[in-house]
Order: C-alpha cells, then structure tokens, then sequence
C-alpha cells in the first residue's frame, strides 16, 4: 500500500511542532501494514468482525513529525503480539516485565505519551496528575478499576482495554475447577504428592445433570452457559438486567432463588459498589448444603471470612478462587496474613482451589488481547479514533486519503458546557468543514471534524485558536 511522503513544516511552525509535539498535539497516521480496515473487538463467540469500508483511495499518512518522537511505556510484560504492533509503528516502547511502584511509576510516566498496563499496575489520580504528556492508556485485560477513569477522562486521557478476549480462557478455567471441586482432584493430587495414596469416592460427583448457577450473564457467563450444557449440566443465571438464554439456560428473577437451587455458584460481575461482599453470610446461608462456589471475577465480590466459616461449617463443599481482595505487585511468596489477614485460615481449608488471578492467562488469550489494545492505541495515536474506548465518547470518521492533500483532522476534547460547538465552528468556519461528530459523556465531550483548505501557514492559528477557548481540555490537530 502505499504511503505518501512526510511533508516538511513551515520553518514558522516550528516552534508550534516543537510544543505540540510534546504534548502530542499532533500525531501521526497509521502505516500501510495498518490501513487496510477498522476491526471492532470480536464476539465472545468468535463472530465475524466489521470492517471499515473503503472509499477505494490510498489512506492519508498524517505525519506532521517523526514517529520515534511517540514515547510508549508498557509494564507488566504486556504480549509481544502488541509490543510488535506498537514498535512497527517507529514508536520509542519502553518495555518491563512487572509493574513498578508508585514513585518509580511516576518518573517513568511523566515524558511518555502512551501507557500500556494489565491488572496489577495501579494508575491513579496522584500518578495520572504526573503524566503531562499522557494521551492515552491500554488497559491489557479485561478490567479497568485499577486506572481512575474520571480523572483520565477530565484531562483528556482515554482508556481502552480488552472486554471480549480472554472470555473463552476464562470459562475453560471455571469448566476445569467444576470437575476439580466434584471429584476433589486437589486434595488428592496433593496427598499423593506426600506419598499418601487415598482412593475414595465418598463425596465425588459427577457433574452431569448437576445445576449450574451463574451470576452475571455476560461475554463469560454465557460462554460458560454453553459448555456446561454440552457437559451435561443444567444452567440457570441471575444478572441484573433481563438477557437472551443461550441454549436451554434460564434466567432467574432473583439472587437468592439461583443459590437456592444451584449445585455450583460462579461469579461473573464486574467491580462496582452493588457488588461488594455479594456473596457473604446471608448468601452462603441460601446456597444448597454441599454445593460449591467459584470466584473467578473480582475480588471484592465474595467475603472470604464467610466463605472459610461456611466451608469449616460443612455447608460448602468446596470452592474456587481466582481473585482476591489484596494481590501482590508481583510473582514469589507474598500470599500470606500480611497481605490478607485471613490467608493462612483460607491455605488450610480441604478441597479448596487457589489460583493467583490467571483466569485470562492462556497464550491465546493474552496474544488477542495484545493485538486489540495495540490496534486500539494505534487507531487513537493516529487518527483520533475512540471507538471501544471506556471513559470517552466513542467517536469515528473514514480516514483521510491521498486525494485529499490540504485537509486538517481537528480533534478538541472539552467540558460538556453550551455554547462551544458555535464556538469551535466559529474557528473552523474559515475553511470547509467536510466531515464532523462529536458526543459527550458526562461532563467531557469528544469532537472530531476534517477540513479541507488548509495551508501549512493556517495551522498554527488554527490549534491556538482551539487552544484558547474555556472548554478546552485537550486540542490535537492531525495533517
């Protein structure tokens, strides 16, 4: 495909490029290896993909500076899938294999443009205050709780992360520790492990023709929905809003009525205040005696003392949990009382299974999601698009092309105030505005528009004169 040169800047906007480039006002467009379509994050069940039509023409190359001048740190050994996609971009990735500490974090973060994380690094509002050149933030994994999104959103940062791609890893796990707590394949692997050869089948099921009750029907729930069944189990679920069953699953109307009939209860919500300690003494006390409990979302979802009480009490036979309410920053012995007070009681619980959070651990999983978040920071680095982002409207246009030599992108991300769409058409009512979209979320408002017309003497006047308004949060202009 090909690629259009690199324009020179007008000597007079060198100063502007300079400082723009800092605050990576301007940016850059994809490469040819990039351009071929816009693809949203697939289904959990592998569904086809929607790709961005062409127009036919060879897509613009926006690049009022040099690529290397794109500084990208990634932390937590994000998948080499992505670090790939970011590096063939001529991006400068800073890469590390574990998460930093806060001090640490915050020197890094203060010249970088870009911050790729997974669940352990914790991006708050003192760290994001720090990070003056931030544009952007990828989220490798599923949740974002650990970035505060608000702050993010209010200075212009957007956040993307992955939701659909490690679903599947994610219920093959649960599917595993089902028939793990059934037949207590832990307890015995560890006695024989000790040389104690214990062959018993007092208390081992079969899952088939077991219950099933899942909380929160989402990308995991209802995947995991499927391949129970096809185990054999029937499937009932509870979730807060009504949701098509898939296959012969069926919703119930409250959480109790799901643990009254549940042989095995796992959990698939996100982290939100309606679902701390979800699962405390009230529920253990409705779940069937002998039934299971697996925990596989968020560690704020279930309360472990409950869950060590109902289990020494014999009415849990056993449980599964991959999430914790504290986790340490990094691999080695740190799962004891001084992280969680009630560990040690939980390590010496019968038929329980401990995993240290690697629900999406698979190298498919992590390889997908390496590629989505990338494509995504690429997308937004250089074209200003915010589809699939979190905290920020998610706002598209086509990409400009080679027969569209003299057009300016203008992306101005703003308060969610009247007035200031009359205001930016105002500064661009001098040049032909051929496309424009803007939304709002909450209080922040994203506005992408193209324009065409545009000399190279024109720029300067024109990002300033964004610049300059009250609304402004963040002005970027790509050319």
């Amino acid at each position: 495909m090909m690629e259009s040169a690199p324009k020179n800047i007008s000597p007079k906007l060198n100063g502007l490029s300079l400082a723009v480039s800092n605050s990576l006002s301007l940016s850059t467009s994809p490469i040819a290896t990039f351009q071929s379509s816009f693809q949203s994050p697939t289904s959990s069940f592998g569904g086809p993909r929607l790709a961005r039509s062409s127009t036919g023409a060879f897509p613009k190359q926006l690049k009022p500076f040099a690529t290397e001048d794109i500084k990208i740190l990634l932390l937590e050994n994000v998948n080499q899938t992505g670090r790939d996609t970011l590096t063939k971009q001529g991006y400068q990735v800073d890469f590390h294999k574990s998460s930093l500490p806060e001090d640490e974090l915050i020197a890094k973060i203060r010249d970088v443009h870009v911050i790729g994380i997974r669940s352990k690094t914790k991006l708050t509002a003192r760290v994001l205050r720090e990070a003056k050149n931030l544009i952007v933030i990828g989220c490798f994994c599923i949740g974002t709780n650990q970035v505060d999104l608000q702050y993010a959103a209010q200075h212009g940062v957007v956040v993307f992360n992955s939701p659909f791609s490690n679903s599947r890893s994610v219920a093959e796990l649960v599917i595993g520790e089902i028939i793990s707590l059934a037949r207590q394949l832990g307890d015995r692997s560890n006695e024989l492990h000790n040389g104690t050869w214990n062959k018993v089948s007092n208390g081992c099921w079969e899952i088939r023709g077991k219950t099933l009750g899942i909380i929160g029907y989402g990308h995991i729930g209802s995947q995991l929905s499927v391949l129970a069944e096809a185990m054999g189990m029937s499937v009932i679920y509870y979730d807060a809003i009504n949701l098509m069953s898939l296959g012969s699953a069926r919703q119930v109307p409250t959480l109790a009525a799901l643990l009254n009939a549940a042989d095995f209860v796992t959990c698939h919500v996100p982290e939100l205040p309606e679902t701390k300690n979800m699962i405390g003494p009230q529920q253990f006390d409705q779940m069937k005696k002998g039934s299971y409990l697996i925990n596989a979302s968020r560690g704020s979802v279930v309360d472990i003392p409950s869950l060590i009480d109902a289990m020494r009490s014999g009415k849990i036979a056993g449980a599964a949990l991959d999430v914790y309410p504290s986790e340490p920053g990094g691999n080695g012995d740190y799962f004891t009382n001084d992280l969680n007070a009630w560990a040690e009681d939980l390590r010496s619980l019968k038929n329980i299974i401990l995993t240290p959070h690697i629900g999406g651990s698979t190298e498919e999983a992590q390889s997908a999601i390496g590629v989505e978040v990338s494509e995504a920071l690429v997308r937004y680095v250089n074209e200003g698009t915010t589809l699939g982002a979190v905290n920020i409207p998610e706002v598209n246009l086509r990409s400009l092309t080679m027969d569209e030599p003299d057009h300016v992108r203008v992306i101005f991300i703003h308060h969610n105030v009247p007035g200031v769409l009359r205001k930016v058409n105002e500064v661009l009512g001098d040049h032909n505005v051929d496309k424009q979209m803007t939304d709002s979320r909450g209080d922040v408002a994203y506005l992408m528009a193209d324009i065409s017309n545009v000399n190279h003497s024109e720029i300067k006047e024109l990002y300033e004169s964004l610049e300059s308004l009250s609304s402004r949060i963040m002005t970027r202009v790509l050319y």
